[in-house]
């Protein structure tokens, strides 16, 4: 049988009013009331009923984060930042994984705001701003996270993927490799579009460079894979490959590796994208452009709580990566 506060305050000997203020409002009740209290709570065992305080409030002591892709460690580590700043001010973290569905992205949104969270972060899969001004219009703010704002009314902190993309390119091409292929997508994803146009701005200014792009379904291990498998049947395999993300530079690794035809990095460069743990613990340790995912997601975190509290000013806050040089790309 649950206990209830009726039967704290019984215990304790005070009145309902007091067991509640010590609860949620500690400052107005004397200090040894609230040991009589706290006593009562832990000799009874008495679990409080937050889902009764929210839906009397009308808010939580949540906020909501919408992710692309759950299986992916780098929005695991993001997820993890976010968390860590969230708690600092009480507020916990609740997940929703759209798994680059925006389907799945709008439902997600949806029980966020049944749940009265306190504000909503999106690291969005394509055009939402619509969506988040209605969410917004109703009481709820969000922010936007690994996508730079469209519009000036909302919030954002992102890395600059061109610059990113230039990056990867850049060095592989002071490496002496001269075939590049692009293997990522769905190329609707902005990031995905973005890191490929900063690698062609680098490929087009060094003459007889070429850059090709392999359109993939999605960003895991197992579309690069079947990309390892495609440019191992290419006529004319490319010297190097810029992954969108670390997923896909491992499948095409492990394709590359387990089929043969092409070895890592004599034949054939690989630089991935996001610098998880995986990428530098595989058997040829993968080149990465680092996103600082934890100073993205406590600063996501920062401009959520500035929303909540009431600031009317919006911030687009763009971070810079930063390449990691490991064996997968040594020069020739």
């Amino acid at each position: 049988m649950s206990v209830s506060v009726k039967d704290v305050a019984a215990r304790a000997g005070v009145s309902v009013g007091t067991v509640s203020n010590v609860l949620n409002t500690p400052a107005k009740v004397a200090a040894e009331t609230a040991e009589r209290v706290h006593r009562a709570i832990a000799e009874l065992g008495f679990v409080r009923n937050d889902a009764a305080r929210q839906l009397r409030a009308g808010t939580s002591r949540s906020i909501g984060f919408v992710v692309l892709d759950v299986g992916n460690p780098f929005f695991t580590d993001l997820v993890r930042a976010a968390e860590e700043r969230a708690a600092e001010s009480g507020l916990a973290v609740l997940i929703a994984n759209s798994g680059e569905q925006q389907a799945r992205e709008a439902a997600g949104i949806d029980l966020f705001e049944e749940q009265r969270v306190r504000g909503v972060l999106v690291s969005p899969v394509g055009e939402i701003s619509e969506r988040l001004e209605r969410l917004r219009s109703r009481g709820t703010p969000a922010v936007l996270v690994d996508r730079v704002a469209s519009t000036p009314g909302f919030s954002s902190v992102s890395v600059d993927d061109v610059a990113g993309g230039r990056l990867a390119a850049r060095h592989l091409l002071e490496g002496g490799r001269r075939r590049l292929l692009f293997v990522g997508g769905p190329l609707d994803l902005e990031q995905v579009r973005d890191r490929l146009q900063g690698a062609r701005d680098a490929v087009a200014a060094v003459t007889g460079a070429t850059l090709e792009a392999l359109p993939i379904g999605a960003l895991t291990v197992r579309h690069g894979v079947d990309a390892g498998r495609e440019i191992l049947a290419m006529p004319e395999p490319p010297d190097a490959v810029f992954a969108a993300n670390d997923l896909v530079a491992l499948g095409v690794l492990q394709a590359v590796g387990l089929l043969g035809g092409l070895r890592v990095p004599d034949d054939l460069a690989i630089v991935g994208y996001d610098d998880i743990e995986f990428a530098a613990s595989a058997g040829v340790p993968i080149t990465s452009v680092r996103q600082p995912r934890d100073r993205m997601g406590a600063t996501a975190v920062d401009l959520l709580l500035a929303e909540i509290d009431g600031a009317t000013e919006r911030s687009r806050i763009v971070l810079q990566p930063e390449l990691v040089v490991r064996a997968s790309s040594a020069g020739r």
